[in-house]
């Protein structure tokens, strides 16, 4: 089987998606004739068009107008369920997808405990349907005042073990420190909910730094800028932190400047722990299939590194270790049966 249909047909994991930056087009169509709300374009093709990516405004743009389109609770569960019919078509058997639930809080007044049911029953529908898993990663906001972060904080450890698995933080780095949001993390840290905060993407090591020292982070959403600082490397070497890797998402807006120059490869011989993802997916014009295939092509991976990439993913996924145990033996299993067909 040749390596590009390998990658698309073999089971996968994937640690850094957005949720709501995964709607699809004809989803954020529905939604917004459900609201009569006017976007761009009133076409399937055409709401593609407005998506692909321009610049950074252009992003933030399609991001505060989606976020819009999701009103209710009953729309939650519909960007869910179609978020994991698109995992399930990737065979992604487990995702860990990052949820701003402060965003439709404030915005539209929604109550936490809804939106959380409505992220639960879709995980429940995905589960029952395709039997494909999906863990929620509940993320502050950086750009808002630090002291919402420990409402948000208590949101999480009240959910701690009932659909959401981690404690995240997002949104643009610069000017909002990992440190700003320490207090609502030491929170949740003393409950026992893990830290895997966005950091090393638009802002430098210090982001990184930050994430490990002052929020408890057991891993890195990004994290690519971490080779600026030896010393930096050294230390998530040593902790083996993983990184969840973006790189479609990192050219796009400009953390590398083309494929071909992205730090990947680099990443890799440093010794660092590394998982591919896909982030927001349809805006960036990718899906974790493609980011696979690309980066196999562009970078000459094999199938043995590929496999290594979902292995790490599996083993930095925040699932109770019986749960991980399973999940490694089955994509253990599914490698060999793919590999055997191929011979």
């Amino acid at each position: 089987m040749p390596l590009a249909d390998y990658l698309r047909t073999m089971p996968k994991v994937e640690l850094h998606v957005h949720l709501e930056g995964s709607i699809q087009p004809a989803t954020l169509l529905q939604l917004a004739r459900r609201h009569q709300i006017s976007l761009p374009a009133d076409t399937v093709d055409g709401v593609r068009e407005w998506y692909r990516f321009t610049d950074f405004d252009h992003f933030v743009e399609v991001y505060l107008t989606i976020s819009k389109c999701v009103q209710t609770a009953d729309d939650i569960e519909l960007i869910a369920r179609e978020f994991l019919v698109g995992q399930a078509e990737q065979n992604i058997r487990y995702t860990e997808v990052t949820y701003t639930a402060f965003t439709h809080y404030i915005q539209k007044q929604l109550p936490f405990d809804q939106q959380l049911s409505a992220l639960n029953r879709a995980r429940a529908w995905g589960a029952a349907e395709f039997g494909v898993h999906m863990g929620v990663v509940i993320d502050i906001p950086r750009v808002i005042e630090a002291k919402h972060g420990d409402m948000i904080a208590d949101w999480v450890i009240s959910a701690f073990g009932d659909g959401v698995v981690g404690f995240g933080l997002g949104g643009p780095e610069v000017g909002h420190p990992p440190e700003k949001f320490a207090a609502a993390f030491d929170r949740a840290h003393a409950a026992g909910v893990p830290s895997v905060p966005h950091a090393g993407e638009t802002a430098g090591p210090a982001s990184i730094w930050g994430a490990l020292k002052a929020l408890h982070a057991v891993r890195i959403g990004h994290g690519v800028r971490c080779l600026e600082d030896p010393k930096l490397v050294e230390e998530l070497r040593t902790r083996q932190t993983p990184l969840e890797v973006c790189p479609t998402s990192n050219v796009c807006l400009g953390v590398a400047p083309t494929l071909d120059r992205h730090p990947l490869p680099r990443l890799v011989s440093e010794g660092l722990y590394v998982t591919i993802n896909s982030d927001d997916p349809p805006m960036f014009n990718t899906t974790l299939n493609d980011e696979y295939v690309r980066v196999a092509e562009e970078f000459g991976f094999d199938y043995a590194q590929m496999e290594q990439f979902v292995m790490n993913a599996v083993r930095a996924t925040l699932l109770p270790p019986d749960a991980r145990q399973r999940l490694e033996a089955e994509c253990t299993a599914e490698f060999k049966g793919l590999r055997e067909q191929s011979a």
